[in-house]
């Protein structure tokens, strides 16, 4: 007895591959499946393999599948990556096999997600340029990149040793304590721990939206103009608390930066302490070679 059935249009691919396959006198592999993906971020069509039978994962092989798409060149800075639904239909996969790919791709940094939006190709590695005083929303702006602050602290406190010292404050004096999440393109690049002496700016929790850029405000409320600043980096590890702020595993590589930044003058105007995904951040610095004195010998 014939029955009508409605194929998914997946399944209709590969039925119609079995069928051109039979006319040749061939017989599908049983190890493999063969079907189109078409790319929401107007790549084109591209055939895609998934080994069922293999001992990789499919979610692997999938990630894999965009890896090689974004390498390349395909798959560009900006663009949307399919859907879950999409990837489940064209590649007749589950549902939670497609979230995996796409939170690994996530986790690799490669890609971000936007609430309501989708997945998006991202940028290259954030590069810490030692040589150019710069803060965050203009490091992210001067590479294309759409910063984004998550508040998480903004108050007055008496300042601990280490800011004492660095900012050259009295037992009396206080700081205001500007602790965030930094974000470029909504993804996760760094904590950043901001400490400034109150006397400098009096009413900054006033004027400074603290998820807007603390460099403008201070230009043009204060007019303070941070010229010169050492800055130390090590590497280290994520803690439970970092990782989970950062989406990252525990115990991932990071840097740790610390910074102090001064007037041309000398005086110390602000102490930072930030914690930088170690898969998104490289640090970038320019060697001079100091001139030669007179009878130094070259080897």
């Amino acid at each position: 007895m014939s029955r009508n059935v409605a194929l998914h249009p997946a399944g209709l691919c590969l039925a119609f591959t079995a069928r051109i396959l039979s006319r040749f006198s061939l017989t599908p592999s049983p190890y493999i499946y063969i079907c189109s993906v078409v790319y929401t971020s107007g790549c084109g069509v591209s055939p895609e393999i998934l080994d069922r039978h293999s001992f990789v994962p499919l979610c692997y092989q999938i990630q894999q599948r965009f890896l090689e798409q974004i390498r390349s060149g395909v798959l560009k800075a900006g663009q949307p990556l399919p859907s879950e639904l999409e990837i489940a239909a064209q590649m007749r996969v589950s549902r939670m096999t497609a979230r995996h790919a796409l939170k690994a791709l996530c986790g690799l940094g490669v890609a971000y997600s936007e609430r309501g939006r989708g997945t998006f190709v991202s940028r290259i590695k954030l590069e810490k340029d030692f040589r150019q005083v710069l803060s965050f929303s203009e490091e992210m702006g001067l590479r294309g990149s759409r910063p984004r602050s998550v508040v998480l602290t903004f108050k007055k406190t008496p300042p601990d040793s280490q800011v004492s010292e660095a900012l050259h404050l009295s037992p009396r004096d206080e700081v205001f304590l500007l602790r965030r999440v930094r974000l470029a393109d909504s993804v996760p690049l760094c904590i950043e721990c901001t400490h400034l002496p109150v006397r400098l700016c009096p009413d900054l929790e006033k004027t400074l939206d603290p998820g807007s850029s603390l460099y403008r405000a201070l230009r043009e409320h204060y007019g303070i103009q941070i010229e010169i600043a050492d800055e130390v980096a090590e590497a280290s590890l994520a803690s439970a608390a970092e990782a989970r702020l950062l989406r990252i595993r525990r115990k991932a590589p990071v840097f740790r930066f610390t910074r102090t930044a001064y007037f041309r003058s000398g005086e110390p105007v602000e102490f930072v302490k930030s914690v930088y995904r170690g898969d998104r951040c490289r640090v970038v610095n320019r060697l001079l070679r100091q001139p030669r004195l007179a009878g130094e010998r070259s080897f």
